[in-house]
């Protein structure tokens, strides 16, 4: 088998009903909870209408500007995988377009996350379906390899197992490792009820921010009434 042009199975993923869970969390609140230590960058940005992305990883790594290795993913891919594809950050050449992304809604795929360039981004942006990337380019792809599919990857320091479970929104992408997620889960859903009832007293006013003025006096800062 050679490093470099290789398919390999991918041996676990996270389940659909974690899936489901994390679906009804901000990415905020996850990467809050997972001490702000992991995130995939803040150039991977949604290109889609809008839309939450969830689902266990189906990773890629290719060769800048090619995308032979993401088109034979689409073909083993599962219904509510998300392809992560490690293009290398280039944007120099468009990693997929229009036509992959309606062979990805067909395929009942959760979306696309790439570490790179996609083209045809009106078509894109016009529909509710998942893409992440790192930018737009009309220049199209090479077909030539090499790249290897479910292998580890990593994406601005955030590494990326296969069937790890990858979350996205307004905010950016993030990856929890599967061993992680129910505790994690468990984590973000408390931090979000508590971000819920601190909007609560905003909004009625009774929202207690006198850790600020704490915080100054233990840093000794001066000039505090």
């Amino acid at each position: 088998m050679a490093a470099g042009f290789r398919i390999l199975p991918r041996p676990r993923k996270v389940g659909p009903e974690t899936v489901a869970r994390f679906r009804d969390l901000p990415v905020a609140n996850v990467s809050d909870v997972m001490s702000r230590m992991a995130a995939g960058g803040p150039r991977l940005r949604p290109m889609h209408a809008g839309g939450v992305l969830a689902g266990p990883a189906f990773t890629v790594k290719t060769r800048p500007g090619d995308n032979l290795m993401v088109h034979k993913a689409l073909s083993l891919a599962q219904p509510g995988d998300v392809i992560v594809v490690d293009a290398g950050g280039d944007l120099t050449n468009a990693i997929i377009g229009e036509l992959m992304l309606a062979q990805m809604i067909r395929r009942g795929l959760a979306g696309i996350v790439i570490n790179g360039a996609i083209r045809d981004s009106a078509a894109i942006r016009a529909q509710g379906f998942p893409v992440f990337a790192a930018g737009i380019t009309h220049r199209g792809p090479y077909k030539d390899g090499p790249g290897e599919i479910n292998v580890a990857i990593a994406i601005d320091g955030m590494v990326i197992e296969p069937g790890d479970l990858i979350l996205g929104d307004d905010d950016g992408l993030l990856c929890v490792p599967l061993a992680e997620a129910e505790a994690v889960y468990a984590a973000a859903a408390q931090k979000a009820a508590a971000e819920a009832r601190q909007m609560a007293n905003i909004e009625g006013g009774t929202h207690d921010a006198s850790w600020v003025d704490a915080t100054l006096r233990r840093l000794g800062c001066d000039g505090l009434d």
